[in-house]
Formats: C-alpha cells, sequence, structure tokens
C-alpha cells in the first residue's frame, strides 16, 4: 500500500477495499464453475487461485471527434483468469466479438460488474469456457471511464487443461507451459483477438 498515492486522502483504503470485494466474488464463482466443469475435487481448482493475484486498470477514454475511425483499445482477449469490469461512469464502449465475427456493444448498467473469462481459465478448463475476445470504442463527445481487475493464478501453476478433464478418452486441447512462459508470451505478441495467444497452444 506504500506505494500507493497518498492523495486523495481516500484512494488507498477504497482500492484496497474494491479489491478485496471483487476478490471475494472471484471466490464465489469459481465452485460454481468447477462443479459447471464436473470436477469431482473442485478444491484442486481453488487451489490453483490462493492468495487471489490480481491486477488493476483504470482506463480514461476522452472523447474523440472522429470516434468512427479510431479504437479506444484493439481487439484482444485477457490473458488472466477471469476479468471484473466496472463502468464507472454510463458511457457505452466495450464491445465483444460474436462466434459470426460481429462486434456487440454491452451496454453498462448501474453498479453491475461484467465478468467476462480470460486466456488462461479457457485452457485449464480444456475449452469449456472460452476466453471473451473485446475491443474498446470511443464517444464522440463525452469521455469514459472503466475499471477492470484481472484475477490471476498463483505463479507456481503449470498451465494446462485440470487432469482430471483429460482423463479417460478425452483429449487436451491445449499445450500445457509454465505460468512465467505463457505470460512472457502474451507480452510480446501483438493483440490481435483470439489468435494472438490462444492460438500458439492449441493442440
Amino acid at each position: 500500500m506504500r506505494f500507493w498515492p497518498a492523495q486523495p486522502p481516500s484512494l488507498r483504503n477504497s482500492i484496497d477495499r474494491y479489491s478485496t470485494e471483487t476478490a471475494n466474488v472471484v471466490c464465489s464463482l469459481l465452485p460454481f464453475m468447477a462443479a459447471d466443469m464436473g470436477l469431482k475435487q473442485p478444491e484442486r481448482l481453488l487451489e490453483m487461485f490462493a492468495g487471489q493475484p490480481q491486477a488493476m486498470r483504470v482506463s480514461y477514454y476522452p472523447p474523440c471527434r472522429q470516434a468512427g475511425k479510431v479504437i479506444g483499445l484493439s481487439p484482444h482477449t485477457d490473458v488472466c483468469t477471469m476479468t471484473l469490469l466496472l463502468h464507472v461512469n454510463d458511457v457505452q464502449g466495450l464491445q465483444i466479438r460474436r462466434d459470426d465475427g460481429k462486434w456487440l456493444a454491452v451496454d453498462p448498467l448501474d453498479g453491475a460488474l461484467i465478468v467476462s473469462i480470460g486466456d488462461i481459465f479457457e485452457i485449464l478448463s480444456n475449452g469449456r469456457y472460452r476466453s471473451v475476445e473485446h475491443r474498446a470504442m470511443v464517444h464522440p463527445d463525452k469521455e469514459r471511464i472503466s475499471v477492470a481487475m484481472f484475477h490471476l493464478p498463483c505463479p507456481t501453476i503449470t498451465v494446462g487443461p485440470v487432469p482430471e478433464l483429460i482423463e479417460g478418452s478425452a483429449n487436451a486441447r491445449y499445450k500445457s507451459t509454465g505460468y512465467a512462459q505463457f505470460i512472457e508470451h502474451f507480452f510480446t505478441t501483438k493483440l490481435d483477438g483470439r489468435r494472438s495467444n490462444l492460438e500458439y497452444y492449441r493442440i
């Protein structure tokens, strides 16, 4: 906390509390997702997220008169397990790509969190959950502010399908790799939708 700015005075405590509460949301979701995947030992999945590593990004998109010609953030998927996004104001800007390739605008709901799956969870689930390709657009005359909280696994895990999901006749759909190597590969590739990272690990 000592690295956070002291001004405004409420910032440190607000961020700390928000971090704790979003971690609680993820802790509530993971057991249901483990059950949905058919894991007989959901605690093995939960152990991968002990300590709940997080990263946070606050984004400010100023108004742009040529909004139709620019993109606030290029199409990409998140490298993390799960992202919780909060629209700070009611300006629409988030878009997700549907299976048919068309972009769908996500309207902000007051007080709601948008939960999206990241690359790591797609691989852990062996493709049962798909990471969400998305982009951010700008508004011609309104500013947009969003807060994204990225939830990560423990840095000691192997990023690969959960062993229980590939037992018997089930085949692994993704290669396994070390967490550090996975993160490094993500940040050394160009943001290019789902192709930029996931296709490299697909079998």
